[in-house]
């Protein structure tokens, strides 16, 4: 494991280093803002999503292996202006399925792209 890989918060981090496999390593962990999605993890094996957005303040950690993921997307929005306002946001396509997680910067949205397509190419 890395020692101390990009995150945003430090309970995330600790959250998906709680649930490693055996051989696993995290890569990255950002939080993500905007409704549903509450962070995103990359490891050298998956990509995991908590999802906020079920019924009755449920919250699912959904791991997403990289074979399943068949493409991925980043979506910037420049309208703010300055990179300090700038926000970015990456879309997984998973058969039928999207997950879209936005973040603070466009420079994360970035790193989870080319990681995404590093692990998918």
């Amino acid at each position: 494991m890395a020692s101390n890989p990009p995150h945003d918060r430090r309970d995330q981090l600790r959250q998906i280093e709680s649930g490693l496999l055996e051989g696993e390593q995290v890569i990255a962990v950002y939080d993500a803002i905007g409704t549903g999605t509450g962070f995103i993890g990359l490891t050298n094996r998956r990509v995991i999503v908590q999802d906020r957005s079920f019924v009755g303040r449920k919250v699912a950690l959904t791991s997403i292996p990289y074979s399943k993921i068949t493409s991925v997307s980043v979506v910037s929005n420049k309208s703010w202006g300055g990179s300090f306002f700038s926000t970015g946001a990456i879309a997984i396509h998973v058969g039928a399925q999207t997950y879209e997680v936005e973040f603070r910067g466009e420079q994360k949205s970035h790193h989870v792209h080319n990681v995404i397509l590093h692990y998918i190419s």
